[in-house]
């Protein structure tokens, strides 16, 4: 059964988390993929990871906000890594290149279209696209289905069952089972 919630927002991870890891067990799962700027959130699957299940955390790209910087803060990275969560700092499938191209030129490329397509379901969703295929093109995770968790600015607010495809086939990609999600303003 679908969870909404009343509206997006960091007061709704700790019910994201919860349903992301009954869903995982629910399904067979062995994967959670999270979404994460400060690493707060995947910190919240230290338990799962103890109990067996593989976590990823997605970061945003180096030089999201400033150039050459990275987001996460060492601290929450050396966290994360002690709790036996993987790490996946890359370029972002649904932006980098062409975002650079579309500020440089004002034009709208078929990425950024793909990207504001699956907003229509929520940030959240753009959002777990978006880091299992990074996830997947990494490495960090393997084909077939994952539990992806991601959110809206701050936090985790959305959770899908999917199979990522590798950017390169980047609309075989499904989107199995949607779990959790806030109703859009």
């Amino acid at each position: 059964m679908i969870h909404y919630f009343d509206k997006p927002g960091k007061e709704n991870t700790a019910k994201t988390v919860e349903l992301a890891i009954q869903a995982a067990k629910d399904h067979g799962i062995s994967t959670i993929v999270v979404a994460t700027g400060s690493g707060e959130t995947p910190l919240l699957f230290r338990d799962a990871a103890k109990e067996g299940i593989h976590v990823v955390a997605v970061t945003r790209a180096n030089g999201f906000k400033t150039p050459g910087v990275q987001d996460m803060p060492q601290q929450a990275r050396q966290q994360l890594e002690e709790a036996g969560i993987d790490i996946v700092t890359t370029t972002h499938v649904l932006s980098g290149a062409e975002r650079g191209l579309s500020r440089k030129f004002t034009g709208v490329y078929p990425v950024e279209i793909m990207a504001h397509t699956l907003r229509m379901f929520g940030q959240g969703t753009k959002v777990c696209v978006e880091c299992a295929v990074m996830a997947l093109d990494c490495g960090a995770i393997a084909p077939g289905p994952v539990v992806c968790v991601a959110g809206t600015g701050v936090g985790a607010d959305t959770c899908w069952i999917l199979r990522p495809a590798h950017a390169q086939d980047i609309l075989d990609t499904k989107l199995d089972e949607l779990i959790c999600k806030p109703i859009l303003p």
